[in-house]
C-alpha cells in the first residue's frame, strides 16, 4: 500500500481534513462519560433536576457536534478515496497501454481487467476506511485508557491488558487472511477469464452445443472461488467473537473490582459508570478497527497485485527519430528505388516459447512495391509483418525502414506512417465517420469517401440511414463480416500511409470483391509499399515480390513465375488451390 500513497498527492487537503474531523469527533465522544459521571455523582445524588437537565443538554450538544464532524470527515475522506481511485485507475490504464504485446500476452487480458476494476475498488475502499477510522479508533482506545488512568490507576491496567490481548488477536487473524485474500483475487481472475471466453465465443459454443460443458467449467471455477472466500470469511469471522469475549470479560472484571472500590470509598458510582462507558467505547472502537483491518487486508492483497503490474515494464525502449528525420518529403520523392523495408537475418520467438517463430529471414522491399506473403497455417506470416510496425522486437537481426533500425524511431512516428489491417476486423462503438478518423484525426469527408471507394465500401455506407453518421454497435455487431473488413481497410487507407499491411483481412469477401479491393489499392495508393498476407495463391500471385514461408523459414522469394520453377512449397500451394489455367493466367 505504501507505494500507492503517491496517488493521494492531489488530495492532501482532503486527506488531512477527514482524519482531523474524526479526531475532533472522538474528543467529543471521550468527554461524554465524564458528563454522565457528573450527572450521577452530582445531579442524581443531590436530586438536582436542573443540573441533570443542564448536563443532559451538554450531552446532546456534544452528540450533535460529533455528528457534524463525522459527516464532514466522511465527505472529505470519500472525496480523497475516489480521487485516489481515479488517479490510480488512469495511471494503471496508461501503464498497461505502454506495455508491448509480449508483456500483455504474458500477463493475460482477464487478469488485467480484474486488477484495473476489482482490485482498484478494493484498494479505494481501504483508503476510504483508513482515512475515516485508522486514526479515530486508536485515538479512542488510547484516549479511553488515559481517561481510565485519571479515574483509577489500578482499574486502568485492566484496560491495558484487554487492549494488548485484542491487538494480538487482530494481528494473528490479519497475518492468516492476507495470503487467502490474494489467493481469492487470483481465482477471481480465473472466473473472469472463463466469463470473457464464453461471452466473446458464444456463437462457437452454441454451434458445438457446448453450453452445458461451459456451465460446468464456470461453476467449478466459481465454486473454487467460493470455497476460498468462505475459508477467508471464517478466519475473519473469528474477529468479532474473539474481541467481544475479551472486552465483555474486561467489563465484568471492571464491574467486579469497581464495585469493591466504590464500597471502600476510593471512587464514586459515577466514575464506575464512566469506566464501563470507556470500556464500551474501546469495544466499539476495536470492533471498528477489526473491520478496518479486514478491509485493509483485502486492500493490501489487491495492492500487491496492482504493484505487480506496475513492476512490469516494457522491454521495448522507444526511440526518438521520425521518418522525416531520415528522409524528408522532398528527398523521399526522389528516392523511389531506395530500400523502404529491409529484414537482415531476422529471427524471432515469443516469450513463452523456446521454439523460434521466425528463423534467419532476410529480404529487401523497395518503395512502392507490392509484396505477397504466403505460407501454411502457423508458418509465421502474421508474426513477420508484426515486426515492421514494431509490435514485437526481433530476437536476432534487424528490421530497417528507410535504412534505419525500427528501434530508433518513436512509436507514434513509426506507426503514423504504417497502417495495419489485422486478421480480425475490429470496429468501435460510434459513427462510421468516427471510426474512419482513427486513420487520420482531421480527415475530411472527401478523404474518407475516397478510402471507402478504394475499399469497395462506399455503396453500402451510402445505403445506410445517415451515411457516415450511421451508428456502429460495439464490435460492429450490426454489420456483416465483409462490411466490417471493408471498413477496417478503408480506415487504414484514410491516412494514406507510406506502408500498408493487409494481414489476411479479406477472408470474408467474395473473390470478385476481393479482387476489386486489391486492384483499387495497388492502382490508387500511389507509391505506398504494400504487404499482403494471405493463404490464397490467387491473392498474392500478381505481387511484385512473393515471400514464401514454411515453419518460420523463408523457403522462396520472387515473382509468381519464378517461384513456380524454384519453390516446391509455393508450387504445391498453387496446385492445391488453382487450376493450371489459373496458375498461368496473369
Amino acid at each position: 500500500m505504501r507505494k500507492l500513497v503517491i496517488f493521494l498527492k492531489g488530495y492532501v487537503k482532503e486527506s488531512i481534513i477527514g482524519p482531523l474531523f474524526k479526531l475532533i469527533e472522538a474528543c467529543f465522544e471521550l468527554i461524554i462519560p465524564l458528563v454522565m459521571a457528573n450527572i450521577i455523582d452530582i445531579g442524581i445524588k443531590n436530586n438536582d433536576t436542573s443540573y441533570v437537565l443542564k448536563m443532559g443538554g451538554i450531552m446532546i450538544l456534544l452528540g450533535f457536534l460529533g455528528l457534524v464532524c463525522s459527516l464532514t470527515a466522511q465527505y472529505f475522506s470519500a472525496k480523497a478515496a475516489w480521487g485516489f481511485g481515479t488517479a490510480l485507475r488512469n495511471t494503471m490504464f496508461s501503464h498497461i497501454n505502454s506495455l508491448s504485446f509480449s508483456e500483455i500476452d504474458k500477463i493475460g487480458t482477464s487478469t488485467l481487467i480484474t486488477r484495473i476494476t476489482s482490485d482498484i475498488n478494493q484498494v479505494q475502499t481501504g483508503v476510504n476506511l483508513v482515512l475515516r477510522l485508522f486514526l479515530r479508533s486508536p485515538f479512542i482506545v488510547i484516549g479511553a485508557i488515559i481517561m481510565s488512568f485519571l479515574i483509577n490507576v489500578k482499574l486502568a491496567f485492566i484496560f491495558v491488558v484487554v487492549t494488548i490481548l485484542i491487538s494480538l488477536v487482530i494481528y494473528r487473524i490479519m497475518s492468516s487472511s492476507i495470503p487467502k485474500y490474494k489467493e481469492a483475487q487470483g481465482k477471481l481472475d480465473r472466473v473472469s477469464l472463463i466469463a470473457r471466453e464464453n461471452l466473446t465465443g458464444v456463437r462457437v459454443i452454441r454451434a458445438f452445443s457446448r453450453q452445458k460443458d461451459e456451465i460446468v467449467r464456470f461453476e467449478e471455477a466459481s465454486n473454487n472461488l467460493m470455497r476460498t472466500q468462505i475459508m477467508v470469511g471464517k478466519i475473519s469471522a473469528l474477529l468479532n467473537p474473539a474481541t467481544y469475549v475479551i472486552l465483555n470479560t474486561g467489563i465484568i472484571v471492571v464491574m467486579w473490582f469497581g464495585g469493591k472500590t466504590v464500597y471502600n470509598g476510593i471512587i464514586t458510582q459515577g466514575e464506575v459508570i464512566a469506566l464501563i462507558n470507556y470500556m464500551s467505547q474501546i469495544l466499539l472502537a476495536l470492533v471498528a478497527l477489526a473491520n478496518l483491518i479486514i478491509a485493509i487486508t483485502r486492500a493490501t492483497a489487491s495492492a500487491i497485485r496492482i504493484n505487480e503490474i506496475f513492476s512490469i515494464t516494457s522491454k521495448m525502449k522507444e526511440g526518438s527519430a521520425s521518418l522525416q528525420d531520415i528522409l524528408p518529403d522532398d528527398v523521399y520523392e526522389k528516392t523511389a528505388n531506395c530500400p523502404e523495408v529491409e529484414f537482415r537475418n531476422v529471427s524471432f520467438s515469443y516469450d513463452a516459447s523456446e521454439k523460434k517463430a521466425l528463423s534467419d529471414i532476410s529480404f529487401v522491399v523497395k518503395r512502392g512495391e507490392t509484396v505477397g506473403i504466403i505460407g501454411g497455417t502457423g508458418s509465421g506470416k502474421s508474426t513477420l509483418v508484426n515486426l515492421i510496425p514494431r509490435f514485437y522486437d526481433v530476437t536476432e537481426g534487424e528490421v530497417l525502414i528507410n535504412g534505419r533500425n525500427v528501434k530508433d524511431y518513436a512509436f507514434s512516428e513509426l506507426r503514423k506512417e504504417i497502417a495495419v489491417v489485422p486478421q480480425k476486423a475490429v470496429l468501435f462503438r460510434g459513427t462510421i465517420r468516427e471510426n474512419m478518423k482513427w486513420g487520420k484525426k482531421d480527415a475530411t469527408d472527401g478523404e474518407i469517401y475516397r478510402a471507402l471507394e478504394i475499399a469497395q465500401a462506399r455503396e453500402f455506407v451510402d445505403a445506410k440511414p445517415g451515411g457516415l453518421d450511421a451508428e456502429i454497435m460495439q464490435g460492429g455487431k450490426n454489420l456483416s463480416g465483409g462490411q466490417k473488413q471493408r471498413l477496417t481497410i478503408a480506415r487504414a487507407l484514410v491516412g494514406q500511409p507510406k506502408i500498408l499491411i493487409l494481414d489476411d483481412c479479406t477472408s470474408a469477401l467474395d473473390f470478385a470483391t476481393d479482387a476489386r479491393v486489391r486492384k483499387a489499392i495497388t492502382t490508387q495508393m500511389g507509391d505506398t509499399t504494400i504487404f499482403i498476407v494471405s493463404q490464397r495463391a490467387s491473392v498474392v500471385k500478381n505481387a511484385d515480390k512473393i515471400i514464401v514461408l514454411d515453419n518460420g523459414r523463408m523457403v522462396g522469394m520472387g515473382k509468381h513465375e519464378e517461384l513456380l520453377e524454384s519453390c516446391e512449397v509455393y508450387k504445391e500451394i498453387c496446385l492445391s488451390q488453382l487450376s493450371e489455367e489459373e496458375i498461368m493466367r496473369k
